[in-house]
């Protein structure tokens, strides 16, 4: 076993991993970011590439408990569970349940619109620290309502986002026309977000975002952690063929931070969603900003060279291989808007960390701020990315 030292070292190496790790360093601390794969490369990849500081509605809201078992019983909806991780899943489940209830969902809302208040400035700041800004499109997002009634059901959601301050706007059938024409008509209308930005490749962004890292002095250790206690002073960490001896530990692993604060003595109920995307490689592109179709639950994103098609929950755990049918539904309602779409270019499916209220967890450790969490950002990870940074540098120099 290699021993090694430092004075902080991550555990994750996507986006809430590398922004820290970034934000540490250029404080003049010491960092390691463990991580087995390429740094980036998982959901912080595959995800709809919206700065969502918009997305201020938890997953579990009044209307999904009504509809709570329909939902997570069919197979197609946008919301569904995988039937064999239903007894694993279970203590998540009604934590989700209580969590929906109306006084819990106004309160969730209320935290998550306090940590996306200012997502956007932070990230148009990030992205010309790292030489990113040219791939950011500032065009807004839009949001589609099929029918009247749809449009109708999203008032409170509506009057919700407006009490925090979030710039939207409701459009008729023939505005939607005039702000994508190259969508069919929909009969309900639609809500834009004109202050949202996204990033044109993800991916590209992730490389760069690494690289920054590694030039500023982020130590980048590829391999699995698979433990973590606390040692005299400091953080051990297994990460075979490494032990590393810390001062401090961000435990940053997405989907994967359970099982490190359950070793610790400090329990969250984390769980998996299973994100899916599809791509289709086009230079022209049949839209120019995200837009969500709301009854499908999904994003068509335009990015660079291609069309991805990326949303929907799935809550099923870490090792399911994918699911083929979700796929399949992803494509046809994709279809349903746009006919001409061909087979996609490539699949892909990740895992998103998920809390039943989700709030993401971004405090020190029970026991002390040796231990600090950074995990369970859902689907707004990306989004939050330079705010939980900078979160954690609060906590460390506190």
């Amino acid at each position: 076993m290699t021993r090694m030292q430092t004075e902080i070292a991550i555990i994750g190496g996507g986006v809430i991993g590398l922004t820290t790790a970034l934000r540490l360093r250029a404080e003049g601390r010491e960092v390691i970011v463990i991580e087995p794969n390429d740094p980036g490369s998982g959901a912080s990849y595959g995800n709809a590439g919206t700065i969502a500081d918009y997305a201020i509605i938890p997953v579990g809201t009044p209307a999904v408990l009504k509809n709570i078992v329909s939902l997570l019983f069919n197979a197609d909806s946008p919301l569904a569970i995988r039937k064999a991780a239903m007894p694993a899943m279970f203590p998540w489940l009604m934590r989700f349940t209580y969590e929906a209830m109306p006084h819990r969902y106004r309160d969730n809302a209320r935290k998550i619109a306090a940590l996306l208040s200012d997502a956007a400035t932070e990230w148009v700041d990030l992205a010309a620290e790292i030489g990113a800004s040219d791939l950011l499109s500032a065009k807004g997002c839009l949001y589609l309502y099929q029918t009247p009634k749809a449009f109708k059901a999203a008032a409170a959601d509506v009057e919700l986002r407006r009490h925090y301050g979030i710039a939207q706007q409701l459009l008729s059938p023939d505005e939607v026309a005039s702000l994508e024409p190259r969508l069919p008509p929909v009969e309900g209308g639609g809500l834009f977000f004109p202050n949202a930005i996204n990033f044109t490749d993800p991916g590209e962004v992730m490389q760069i975002l690494a690289a920054s890292a590694k030039k500023a002095g982020v130590i980048f250790i590829k391999a699995m952690a698979t433990g973590v206690a606390r040692e005299g002073d400091g953080v051990r960490i297994s990460a075979p063929p490494h032990i590393i001896a810390a001062k401090t530990a961000v435990v940053a692993a997405g989907a994967h931070s359970g099982k490190f604060a359950a070793e610790i003595g400090d329990p969250v109920r984390l769980d998996t969603e299973r994100g899916y995307h599809l791509e289709f490689d086009m230079s022209d592109l049949p839209i120019e900003r995200p837009v969500c179709p709301t009854n499908h639950g999904f994003y068509f994103c335009p990015m660079k060279g291609r069309l991805r098609i990326a949303g929907t929950v799935e809550l099923g755990g870490l090792t399911a291989p994918v699911n083929p049918r979700r796929l399949e539904v992803l494509l046809a309602n994709a279809r349903r808007i746009f006919p001409d779409l061909g087979a996609p270019s490539r699949t892909w499916l990740g895992l998103r960390p998920s809390m039943p209220d989700s709030v993401p967890v971004i405090r020190p450790s029970k026991a002390g701020k040796s231990i600090v969490y950074a995990f369970g950002h859902g689907h707004i990870g990306l989004t939050l990315a330079p705010r939980t940074a900078r979160m954690v540098s609060a906590i460390l120099a506190a």
